[in-house]
């Protein structure tokens, strides 16, 4: 059975832009980046529908904008769409990759040799306030978070406090995570805040970096982001029956792991219940089936992007894709060692804090900007040499975990 999946190109709006003063919808978003992603890809529309499916992440879209079934989108703006099979999935911001997961279980299953899969999200409809209490749905409603303003930030303040507790924890570090995000977003043209102006160095100045949530402020969290990000994906049949075509990616490895809801649930069981020293195992745990899967270690990866939904979620990835050993990663921050030209850039691309993060599309984001880098195609923030890169993408606090590793498809 063929079972590699294949990477032809992908799009990504600009996360800076504001879509609603811009009147434009879910249908307008879609349209934009299926006709981007198909373009990007060199591929027709027709060349996709003929054997092909359509995967749809989204996970706010009836809240947001009062609009589900989202997987009939690209079929109500693009004709040559009509009569594909296509779906919506949703697991928080973990939906992109849950997509792209079930696209490739489709290619690799050879029920279909073509996916378009798109990442989709509007979240500037409604006051930020309004926007936040939204977010919180993905959380254990009803269960936790019920005293927090805002509830994301007060988890992951909460993973913070975990490791103070286990490791001890220096907010300057937690600081370095964003002020280096800022700066690698500076070079990304799709970044939501690539024109910001950030104290630098961000200190805990409470008049330009108030308290957000615990000990999270302003500047360690990501922002409201309306945008979206698509991918073509095909497999060998596909390429043997189109042999002009040439993939910029191949996913060699993906590992995907689900727990439950609660986060008090994760940290005690990890503290209490199990023998591994990391904060939430199953986050490791994740990360080495991909690298298993890929059959490489992470001395073999050129870089990472992670899911640093705050500053507190990109020091859990740190030690836990193994760059450090456990509750160890400030060494690698104050080493230089995510820095791009460092031994493992994380972020190049500015992340979810410094390149935004629409939640249904972030998952989608992060494996297009891995395979911009092993493409040689990522710009002024592209990693010298890169042939093999890694995503860490979580939904919700952790409850969903996946890995991917892309790498250079080496003249193929």
């Amino acid at each position: 059975m063929d079972r590699d999946v294949w990477i032809l190109g992908g799009y990504q709006s600009d996360f800076a832009r504001n879509l609603s003063k811009e009147n434009r919808d879910f249908a307008a978003l879609t349209a934009e980046v299926v006709d981007g992603t198909l373009t990007a890809a060199k591929v027709d529309a027709a060349d996709i529908a003929a054997t092909g499916v359509i995967h749809v992440a989204n996970a706010f879209g009836e809240m947001f904008a009062s609009q589900g079934h989202l997987g009939a989108m690209p079929a109500t703006v693009h004709d040559e769409l009509w009569n594909m099979p296509a779906s919506r999935h949703e697991a928080a911001c973990a939906s992109g990759s849950v997509a792209t997961l079930a696209a490739m279980a489709d290619l690799r299953s050879d029920t279909y040799d073509a996916a378009l899969v798109v990442g989709l999200e509007l979240e500037k409809t409604v006051p930020g306030d309004v926007g936040a209490a939204y977010l919180g749905a993905a959380a254990w409603t009803g269960h936790e978070g019920a005293e927090a303003r805002y509830l994301w930030p007060s988890m992951f303040a909460e993973i913070a406090e975990e490791y103070d507790r286990r490791y001890g924890l220096d907010d300057t570090h937690l600081r370095a995570i964003a002020q280096l995000n800022f700066a690698n977003a500076r070079r990304n043209p799709n970044a939501q805040t690539r024109g910001w102006t950030v104290p630098d160095p961000i200190t805990d100045d409470d008049a330009t970096n108030p308290i957000t949530e615990g000990r999270l402020r302003r500047f360690d969290c990501s922002q409201m982001t309306d945008g979206g990000a698509g991918l073509i994906l095909v497999n060998d049949a596909y390429l043997r029956d189109h042999p002009s075509v040439r993939p910029i990616g191949r996913i060699r490895g993906w590992g995907h792991r689900t727990v439950g809801l609660g986060l008090r649930q994760k940290l005690d069981r990890a503290a209490h219940g199990e023998s591994d020293p990391h904060v939430l195992p199953h986050v490791r745990t994740a990360v080495l089936d991909a690298l298993r899967r890929a059959h490489v270690t992470l001395d073999d990866l050129d870089g990472f992007e992670v899911h640093d939904c705050f500053t507190p979620s990109e020091y859990l990835a740190i030690d836990h894709i193994g760059l450090t050993g456990p509750g160890e990663s400030w060494k690698a921050i104050e080493n230089g060692e995510i820095e791009i030209g460092g031994r493992l850039p994380i972020n190049p691309s500015g992340g979810l804090i410094g390149g935004g993060h629409p939640v249904g599309a972030s998952g989608v984001r992060m494996l297009l900007d891995a395979t911009k880098q092993v493409s040689g195609a990522a710009g002024d923030y592209q990693v010298d040499g890169a042939q093999t890169f890694g995503t860490l993408n979580f939904g919700g606090s952790t409850a969903t975990t996946v890995s991917f590793v892309v790498s250079a498809t080496k003249g193929c």
